[in-house]
């Protein structure tokens, strides 16, 4: 068998599906449409207009957390909706209950878990993490290998650099006190995040703040300042030039 397409599946002119790829019941595929070899397309999933999907990629299951996990699923979570002409790389896995806008990049071996919201033209590099319910802006590049832990906020025009961890549990998983207080940073419009740095559980980068590679971020920041240290303080004015423009302007 060349590959497997569900009789109640639609597809858009001019689409292309690869070797033993599977596009599963009421999978809807829009015009232009490429999958690549060995992909699985889950029920209901709709892929958008000029759509790419790479070799081994599986899009649109739905989680199956443990028995253990805080995560908790009621019944079949709605589907996975992807925009015209996102790119999904090879080995990626996105979950059902998740939407990604249009002009997107999902690279090579990138995971978003359920319910989560991601704009148009947001890059998410090789790699990256994005766990459940995370809501993601337009024109954000989250680069390669940084954790987006859940429940986080990420706007506009935001800047991630490699291997940024971020948290959401100040308890690590003890006592059942931390229920009320999970909760991923807010990372305001406009905000850059150095290579290695760790924000903390709540946290809010402001607008045009500037993290440090390697900063460990404590406390809620300042618009347009630079942080540095552990933890990171305070060090001086970020640059007018480096400002994002208003938004009138953007």
């Amino acid at each position: 068998m060349i590959n497997y397409v569900h009789p109640t599946a639609i597809i858009g002119t001019n689409c292309r599906i690869g070797w033993f790829s599977v596009v599963m019941e009421n999978v809807s595929l829009g015009r232009n449409v490429t999958i690549g070899n060995n992909a699985t397309i889950y029920p209901g999933t709709i892929l958008a207009d000029g759509v790419s999907v790479n070799d081994n990629s599986v899009l649109g299951r739905q989680p199956r957390p443990a028995k253990t996990s805080t995560v908790k699923i009621g019944g079949e979570l709605s589907r996975l909706v992807i925009g015209a002409d996102t790119t999904i790389g090879t080995g990626a896995v996105i979950y059902a209950g998740t939407s990604i806008g249009e002009n997107c990049l999902v690279a090579d071996l990138a995971s978003i878990r359920e319910q989560c919201t991601i704009a148009d033209y947001v890059i998410i590099g090789r790699g990256v993490a994005v766990e459940n319910q995370v809501s993601i802006g337009s024109y954000t590049k989250i680069q390669t290998g940084a954790y987006i832990t859940a429940y986080s906020t990420i706007e506009d025009h935001v800047f991630i650099a490699p291997m940024v961890t971020t948290t959401n549990d100040n308890f690590m998983g003890r006592t059942q006190e931390r229920f009320k207080h999970i909760k991923g940073p807010t990372i305001e419009k406009g905000a850059r995040v150095g290579g290695g740095s760790i924000t903390l559980p709540g946290i809010t980068v402001a607008r045009d703040s500037f993290i440090a590679a390697g900063a460990l971020v404590t406390k809620d920041t300042e618009p347009g300042l630079v942080y540095k240290g552990l933890p990171a303080k305070p060090a001086r004015a970020v640059p007018p030039a480096e400002m994002l423009k208003t938004d009138a302007e953007v």
